[in-house]
């Protein structure tokens, strides 16, 4: 995922979790906000449920990339937070992916996919 589609300041994390409607997953969670900004910006998040240094790392890239392809057909001008659970430290790319899309619909956000 590109910089420039990162979330990063730790006021814009906390104001989306205070304010932001979130969505669950087993794997998952995404909190959503809109913002100010033209562009859609993600920022991700692990805890110490998921792990020590390692496992946590791998989550956060796995979220990073799983989300990576799915940017282009979501809305701008929104914020997002994705939180790993426990689950996703065992999880592929697939199944990451499938999890991030099936909260993006639910918060209907998502344009339709065209696989090739």
């Amino acid at each position: 995922m590109q910089r420039r589609f990162r979330l990063t300041r730790s006021e814009d994390f906390k104001r989306v979790r205070r304010s932001g409607k979130s969505y669950a997953h087993p794997l998952v969670v995404m909190i959503v906000q809109k913002s100010d900004q033209p562009r859609l910006r993600v920022g991700v998040a692990a805890g110490r449920t998921i792990g020590t240094a390692v496992p946590r790392n791998r989550t956060k890239r796995l979220l990073r990339e799983a989300m990576r392809t799915l940017i282009p057909n979501i809305a701008s001008g929104l914020d997002l937070i994705l939180i790993a659970r426990p689950g996703l430290a065992t999880a592929s790319l697939e199944d990451t992916r499938q999890a991030l899309l099936n909260l993006l619909k639910r918060a209907q956000i998502v344009s339709p996919i065209h696989e090739s």
